[in-house]
């Protein structure tokens, strides 16, 4: 820990890098600080917090800037949540209307997104509960047949099934009539549980086919990573000289198995959770801090919602923004009668509390 004297300097050092995106020299803290120091006693104390691994100096200038430690430092110690509080509150809020469920995910991750200037991410829930009304089989070629489910709430998904032989449409018709006859009205999860005790009652033939089927709506039902906002990015002053950086981030953002896990992480814990520089255990992001929190269907937690940007991005206002996304989500899909004013109300009350300490948390560990 530091002294009072270093607390101070360091904390008007992080505040007015971030704030102006300059290297802060020992002439502006010591005007800046509220302390009576000399610029002289000023850069002792940065040469104490250089060796500490909390600054570092540029090569093109004589001030300093936190490094991804002090960063953490900063956060973990110093740094005051304030709520958010008129019109974006009022946005994030009216946006989640419990009445568009399907569409809260890509609507959380846009205003993540506009609200921050970075990129928003959501990780969308699992939706194994989903209930089968009819499921029928299509052969397209030797090997191929496609896969038709039409769920309770009419949602029509297809899947292509690579199968060890070709079946006739008499074998696809049975094997439909068999789900359809015995497993309709349950979701995927209850009919593989009951197929392990009816699985002798299949006939041989067919008997592959089920087990194909299953085994591809298991493979494609996990959660889905919604991101917006990444050209966001181009735009961050601190990004746009490094090219290579960028692409790597770009690749990472189009690939999303790497951040699906990151926020599949994130939900492990309770409230808001910061990833800064290498805690997120992913190489593109060693330049980037995420803010994500957990968010609940009916008290349980389902899924992510957050924001990536520089290290160097107001934390006390992206934690407010993502900490008050998460809570009217969560509101927005377990109470749909809750009324915009009373959500807004409710989680503001809340939201006063989130403040002081952010643990330390690493993805690596």
């Amino acid at each position: 820990m530091l002294d009072a004297r270093s607390t101070v300097l360091f904390k008007t050092l992080v505040e007015r890098y971030i704030s102006e995106g300059q290297p802060v020299g020992s002439r502006t803290l010591s005007k800046h600080s509220g302390l009576e120091l000399s610029p002289a006693t000023v850069r002792n104390v940065m040469v104490d917090l250089e060796e500490a691994g909390f600054v570092s100096s540029p090569h093109t200038s004589a001030g300093r800037i936190p490094t991804a430690l002090g960063y953490r430092l900063f956060v973990d110690n110093m740094l005051t949540v304030r709520p958010l509080v008129g019109e974006e509150l009022t946005e994030i809020s009216g946006a989640m209307q419990p009445d568009q469920p399907d569409q809260l995910i890509s609507k959380a991750s846009q205003l993540l997104s506009g609200l921050s200037h970075f990129a928003g991410i959501v990780m969308a829930p699992r939706h194994p509960t989903a209930k089968i009304r009819q499921i029928e089989f299509l052969g397209l070629s030797e090997r191929r047949t496609l896969l038709i489910i039409v769920s309770a709430d009419g949602d029509v998904q297809n899947r292509i099934l690579h199968t060890e032989k070709k079946y006739s449409q008499k074998e696809l018709t049975a094997a439909a009539n068999y789900l359809n006859e015995h497993f309709s009205g349950l979701d995927f999860g209850q009919i593989q549980a009951r197929l392990q005790i009816e699985l002798e009652n299949l006939k041989n033939e067919i008997r592959p086919l089920v087990s194909a089927a299953l085994s591809s709506h298991s493979g494609t039902s996990s959660p889905s990573c919604v991101i917006s906002g990444e050209r966001n990015l181009l735009d961050v002053e601190d990004f746009t000289s490094n090219i290579s950086l960028l692409r790597q981030l770009f690749d990472l953002f189009d690939k999303k198995a790497s951040i699906a896990r990151l926020l599949r992480i994130s939900q492990e814990a309770e409230g808001v959770q910061i990833f800064i520089g290498h805690e997120s255990g992913l190489a593109p992001l060693d330049e980037c801090s995420v803010v994500v929190a957990p968010y609940e269907v009916d008290g349980q937690v389902v899924g992510s919602v957050g924001v990536i940007g520089p290290t160097r991005m107001a934390y006390e206002r992206v934690i407010s923004l993502v900490d008050i996304t998460a809570r009217l989500l969560s509101s927005a899909l377990s109470e749909p009668s809750t009324s915009i004013k009373q959500r807004i109300d409710d989680n503001d009350k809340k939201a006063k509390n989130t403040n002081g300490k952010w643990a330390a948390y690493s993805a690596c560990s």
